[in-house]
C-alpha cells in the first residue's frame, strides 16, 4: 500500500518535469511577453539575478494546483490524487530552490555542475534551446536539446559566484565558461 503511495507522490513529480518545459518554454518564451508569466520570465532573461516576487509564485503554484488536482483525483482516486498533487509541488519547491541556487551559488557536484550549463546556455547562447532546468528530457523529446560545451556569458550578467575579485572567471569554472563583451564601466573607443 504505500509503494503505492510512493509511486503516485513519484508520478506527481515527474508531472513537475512536463509542467516546467512547457511553462518556460510554450507559456513563458513562445507568449513573448503577452502574459504576465511571460513578462516575468523575459525580465529574468534581461536581468538574469531578477525573479519574480515570491506573491507571484505563491499565486502561480496555486493555480497549478487547481488545475492539477482534480486530474489527479479523477485518474488515480482521491487520496492517490493527493500523494501526486504532493509530488508535483514538491518538485516544484525543489525547481525554484535548484533555479534560483543555479544563479546565485556554485555548483556542488556533477548534477550542480551539469544544471548550471545547461540552464546557462539557454540564458546565454540560445534561448529557444534547453528549456528543462532540473532535466533535459522533454527537451530530448521535444528536439529543444542542445548539448552544451564553454558557455558565453556577458561580463555585465556573469553571476557573483563565475567570477573573481578582478572580474576574471574563477580558475575551477574555466573549462565551462568564458566572458565576453566588455567589462562593466568600461567604454569601446570609437
Amino acid at each position: 500500500m504505500a509503494a503505492s503511495y510512493a509511486i503516485a507522490v513519484a508520478a506527481g513529480a515527474f508531472g513537475w518535469t512536463f509542467a516546467e518545459y512547457a511553462l518556460h518554454n510554450w507559456y513563458g518564451h513562445r507568449a513573448r511577453g503577452r502574459n504576465d508569466f511571460s513578462r516575468e520570465h523575459l525580465a529574468h532573461h534581461a536581468r538574469v539575478m531578477y525573479f519574480a516576487p515570491a506573491r507571484k509564485k505563491v499565486a502561480g503554484a496555486a493555480i497549478m494546483t487547481a488545475l492539477a488536482a482534480p486530474v489527479a483525483v479523477v485518474v488515480a482516486g482521491a487520496a492517490h490524487g493527493a500523494a501526486a498533487v504532493a509530488g508535483f509541488l514538491a518538485a516544484y519547491i525543489a525547481y525554484e530552490w535548484l533555479h534560483r541556487r543555479a544563479h546565485t551559488h556554485a555548483p556542488i557536484g556533477r548534477y550542480g555542475r551539469w544544471l548550471r550549463k545547461h540552464h546557462f546556455y539557454h540564458h546565454f547562447g540560445d534561448p529557444r534551446h534547453n528549456h528543462g532546468v532540473t532535466s533535459p528530457l522533454w527537451d530530448i523529446l521535444f528536439r529543444t536539446y542542445t548539448p552544451v560545451g564553454r558557455v558565453r556569458v556577458p561580463r555585465a550578467m556573469a553571476m557573483p559566484w563565475l567570477v573573481d575579485a578582478s572580474g576574471a572567471v574563477r580558475p575551477e569554472f574555466a573549462s565551462d565558461y568564458e566572458l565576453v563583451g566588455a567589462a562593466r564601466g568600461t567604454r569601446r573607443a570609437a
